[in-house]
């Protein structure tokens, strides 16, 4: 008897020592320094998985039906093993849309290319994604994780949009402008997102080229980008988002590089913009969508990128309902050239609520710009001054904007903060912001205070 309990004990230990631990996917965690507590960023480390290729499950080049068949299935097989690496072997390959399954890293070979259609039917059934802030069921992305774990896309290759088909939605006819507004309408009654439904023969509601939605540890790495359909890399509601050398090039409408919404633990560095509005851009939501989630954008660090190309560097809002806080920009340039607006550009409206705070640029080189250094503005709208009229008032508080060290060649002002009456901005505070020539005024202020800058 004595035996017989000795031996459930060790049995029983053991279990209670293996519960929880059983061998998976190995994560490795990045620490990064910033102005404020950072967590660690976990992202997944699949150096010693398994690498199966597409060519194993069928892929052909130039046959779009059995690669994107071919792609499912071996991610599906990556998945089920625990975690693999699917690759993508050299040449050109017409896919259409691909879905992640967690512990899945895609693999793109020096010289692979996915090329995807522009069938907008290739990208049915619907999925539940988002519209510039509003959650709903529209076209899948290109590439799209949904509650996925552990994925990544990594090498040195191309993913590339055909853009013929994206390019005539680029246009707002009454159609398209009629469909987001019953999208925003639907928002607002706070309807399901399953009664969202925003594919029909007139919404033309052009999907991300790679969305993360309620994902947790993504890691991009290395990539090149060719195109996009509308905003290129949208980490939504996710946390651990390390995206790393990668070259984005994609000048068509709403074309912004990364943009992070209601996500948190994010690191952005080394990466190269050429974009056809901002390179990144901090959302949060719009609206009740970002009062609904409460999830802010949170503890994002962005470094070491270069921008071509951009309506901004770093654009936050207008979506920002859900809040945007601690964000660290350090040691990037804008080419000199480019065609960029601001360095750093702050847009909401009396509809949005939410609040921005603890926003720190630091060491920040660029050319001529358009505009000025920093830009922040109460009362951006766009086409929805006039599509819907203000269901409820909600002001943005903002505050504790810090710039250090940052240098242009020539600007129209330094800083130009259009602060609201109610409700003013407060604690800017600028130090050693400069350019050589300024061609209108300084400083343009309205409702700030605490306003600081030292030379």
């Amino acid at each position: 008897m004595m035996r017989f309990i000795i031996l459930l004990l060790i049995v029983v230990s053991s279990r209670q020592c293996f519960a929880g631990k059983e061998p998976g996917l190995p994560l490795k965690k990045i620490k990064v320094a910033a102005p404020f507590k950072m967590p660690d960023i976990v992202v997944p480390d699949f150096s010693n998985t398994a690498r199966i290729s597409i060519t194993e499950f069928g892929a052909i080049k130039g046959d779009q039906q059995k690669t994107t068949k071919a792609i499912a299935a071996a991610i599906a097989k990556a998945s089920e093993m625990g975690g693999a690496t699917v690759i993508i072997p050299d040449g050109e390959w017409l896919t259409g849309k691909i879905h992640f399954k967690s512990n899945v890293n895609l693999h793109l070979s020096k010289d692979a290319v996915l090329l995807f259609s522009e069938n907008p039917e290739d990208y049915l059934p619907a999925v539940p994604t988002t519209w510039e802030g509003m959650e709903c069921y529209n076209y899948s992305p290109l590439i799209y994780a949904y509650q996925c774990r552990n994925v990544a896309i990594t090498g040195e290759g191309t993913i590339k949009a055909q853009m013929r088909i994206w390019k005539q939605w680029f246009s707002r006819p009454s159609g398209h402008m009629q469909s987001i507004k019953r999208l925003y309408n639907l928002a607002w009654e706070r309807s399901a997102v399953a009664a969202r439904q925003m594919v029909n023969d007139t919404a033309h509601l052009r999907p991300q080229f790679i969305q993360f939605n309620r994902c947790e540890n993504v890691s991009i790495e290395g990539i090149n980008i060719i195109n996009s359909p509308f905003w290129t890399i949208h980490p939504y509601l996710c946390k651990n988002v390390w995206i790393r050398k990668v070259n984005v090039y994609a000048h068509g409408h709403n074309n912004d590089g990364i943009d992070p919404e209601m996500s948190q633990q994010v690191l952005i560095e080394d990466c190269i913009f050429d974009q056809g509005d901002d390179a990144i851009a901090i959302k949060s939501g719009r609206n009740p969508e970002g009062w609904r989630l409460k999830t802010p954008s949170k503890n994002i660090v962005i470094r070491n990128c270069f921008v071509k190309n951009g309506h901004q560097l770093v654009a936050i809002g207008s979506e920002l309902s859900g809040g945007i806080e601690n964000v660290f920009v350090t040691n990037c340039e804008v080419q000199d050239g480019a065609k960029l607006m601001h360095l750093l550009f702050i847009k909401t409206n009396e509809r949005m609520g939410g609040y921005v705070k603890n926003i720190y640029f630091d060491r920040v080189r660029s050319g001529k710009i358009d505009q000025g250094i920093l830009g922040i503005e109460t009362d951006v709208l766009y086409q929805w001054r006039t599509l819907v009229p203000t269901y409820e008032r909600r002001l943005t508080p903002i505050q504790n904007i810090y710039l250090t060290d940052v240098k242009a060649s020539e600007v129209k002002f330094i800083s130009r903060i259009l602060g609201q009456k109610e409700l003013p901005i407060k604690n800017i505070v600028l130090k050693n912001v400069s350019a050589q020539k300024i061609t209108d005024t300084q400083q343009i202020h309205e409702n700030l205070v605490q306003f600081s800058s030292n030379p």
